[in-house]
């Protein structure tokens, strides 16, 4: 599958992403497997906005006492939740026309296109997609697991208190991870001149936008600072690996 370029923003320009987990009721999404629950930050310019989406959904079958032990979501629990169907409409309305960061996304995305063609939805196309695990697999080959714990452990993200699988927690720890994936808060290509460069991942092309180098600060030093400079080197001795002719305080 071929994935379009995934652009970064100039300094005008605004590049929204949701981050993105859901919990289903199994793994055949094409069968009658089921979303039981949907998680989802917004990021802007590879930040959190600290808006989120979050819901549980009544599968309208039974979830699996196997299932359960992963997730903790119950058949009794989420038997009076909104259906698929009732949520779909606000669900698509907050992801917009985003990019979709999932970790397998893959999975995510059959399960979220067989809900909307359930329901005679059009479904979202797959080049809106963005696959942390496939970018992880990229960039740390050396690691033996790359699943989400594994991701926090390796970037210091504290996931203590994730005892269950829930979409929102391990969509909010998943906005950190993929941060960390392009290069941390600071990422080094938002520190280039102008033009273009692009980071090339196994499943995906991210195109980046570069900025303008902050200027060049050219620090000056007035008469007395100079004096004061040159009275410290001189009481370090003659011997000083500096050994510096200090004309100034010569005299």
């Amino acid at each position: 599958m071929i994935l379009k370029s995934i652009k970064i923003p100039s300094m005008t320009e605004q590049l929204r992403e949701i981050v993105f987990d859901t919990e289903t009721t199994g793994f055949n999404f094409s069968g009658d497997d089921r979303i039981v629950e949907i998680g989802c930050v917004e990021m802007i310019n590879h930040t959190p906005t600290g808006k989120t989406y979050h819901v549980y959904i009544n599968p309208e079958r039974e979830v699996p006492e196997e299932v359960v032990r992963v997730h903790g979501l119950t058949t009794e629990f989420l038997k009076d939740k909104p259906t698929f169907k009732e949520i779909s409409k606000e669900f698509r309305e907050f992801i917009g026309d985003a990019n979709l960061v999932a970790h397998n996304a893959m999975f995510d995305m059959n399960f979220i296109n067989a809900e909307f063609k359930r329901i005679n939805m059009e479904e979202i196309s797959f080049d809106r997609m963005i696959d942390t695990l496939a970018i992880s697999r990229k960039k740390n080959p050396h690691l033996a697991k790359h699943n989400l714990d594994s991701l926090c452990q390796r970037y210091g993200i504290d996931n203590s208190h994730r005892e269950l699988h829930g979409a929102l927690l391990d969509a909010r720890l998943l906005a950190e991870v993929y941060i960390e994936l392009l290069g941390g808060k600071e990422v080094d290509f938002f520190k280039m001149n102008e033009g273009e460069t692009e980071i090339k991942t196994a499943s995906n092309t991210i195109q980046m936008k570069k900025k303008e180098l902050r200027p060049s600060r050219n620090w000056t030093v007035n008469e007395e600072e100079l004096k004061r400079h040159n009275e410290f080197i001189a009481s370090l001795g003659e011997n000083t690996i500096w050994n510096p002719k200090i004309e100034e305080i010569q005299n």
